[in-house]
């Protein structure tokens, strides 16, 4: 019938928005609510054509996916899909989409906060006046500033761009690796990852997680950036080798490093935790009422544009429109 309701699945939290969203539109069946898994799936599994996929790390892979034999579309929260096994979807049918560009700039302007962070030290700063140090003594100089930095992007899509936009403006050279060059970029583009490490003094990393990133920042991409060397790491934990980071930045082989992600989130590694030249964040990159509100009303838009027989909003390159299958 063309007003019936079509049956979603949501694996996450109940956020109002996407309840609010979607559970007056659809059939909304909560995943996470179910006390006996297994036996929730056998029972609705068949009628879901759409998952909403939010605030969760539950890994949707394709031993997962089959379990739906009607699934039409996956709709995940977040830029990144790393926790989706979209090339098997697609090989299926079924479309995945995420939550591009609203969110460009409210990581971008992360980003640099925790840049300036790393670099000046402002949360150390912070420390030792609730410490009540500073009667006894001004806070020591930093030895690290932005200015006359080369900054080496390590992936130039929009979040690089929007960063490389903003390090322009506090007078930083931008330089950049990816995967290939980017049309219309002037910075000057790196083959080679390691060939630009050896050349700038701070890496901002924004790069999908997965496979094909998993390590990428190395031992040897982190002793060619040198003992004037800053890491900051904006995009997965997987991307940087974490071992050896740790190890780098004990034994100094780099300066410092400001991460807002990690290998085994929440779960932050001692070694960093006890290190004091180093800059911790929580995830934090796109996390402000504003931008994960839009984030959240994207995945619903999503949904209620495929219960609608409407084309997916931002499908991920690997599930094209229509699909293969």
């Amino acid at each position: 019938m063309a007003n019936e309701k079509r049956d979603v699945l949501l694996i996450g939290s109940r956020k109002p928005v996407l309840v609010g969203g979607l559970e007056s539109k659809v059939n909304l069946h909560h995943y996470l609510e179910a006390k006996d898994k297994s036996a929730f799936i056998k029972e609705v599994g068949p009628k879901i054509g759409a998952i909403a996929l939010a605030y969760t790390h539950d890994k949707v892979d394709g031993p997962f996916l089959s379990q739906f034999p009607n699934l039409k579309q996956v709709s995940s929260f977040g830029v990144g899909y790393d926790h989706v096994d979209a090339k098997w979807a697609g090989e299926h049918g079924i479309v995945v989409t995420n939550t591009p560009d609203v969110l460009n700039e409210e990581v971008a302007d992360t980003a640099l906060g925790l840049l300036l962070c790393t670099l000046r030290e402002f949360p150390q700063a912070d420390r030792y006046v609730r410490a009540g140090q500073w009667p006894k003594a001004p806070y020591p100089l930093t030895k690290a500033t932005l200015q006359g930095r080369t900054v080496g992007v390590v992936g130039m899509g929009r979040i690089g761009k929007a960063i490389a936009k903003r390090l322009e403006a506090f007078n930083a050279k931008v330089v950049y690796h990816s995967r290939n060059p980017q049309a219309g970029v002037e910075y000057k583009y790196y083959p080679k990852l390691v060939d630009m490490a050896r050349d700038v003094d701070t890496l901002m990393i924004i790069v999908p997680g997965g496979a094909s990133t998993k390590n990428l920042i190395n031992a040897e991409v982190l002793k060619a950036l040198g003992p004037q060397g800053v890491v900051i790491n904006m995009a997965r934990g997987s991307v940087i080798d974490e071992p050896a980071l740790i190890e780098a930045l004990k034994n100094r082989t780099i300066y410092s490093a400001g991460l807002d992600v990690f290998v085994n989130e929440p779960e932050v590694p001692q070694e960093l935790i006890d290190m004091e030249h180093v800059v911790l964040f929580p995830h934090v990159g796109s996390a402000s009422e504003a931008t994960r509100t839009a984030m959240d009303q994207l995945v619903v838009d999503n949904i209620l544009a495929w219960a609608a027989g409407k084309p997916p909003l931002t499908p991920v390159p690997e599930t094209p429109y229509p699909p293969k299958c």
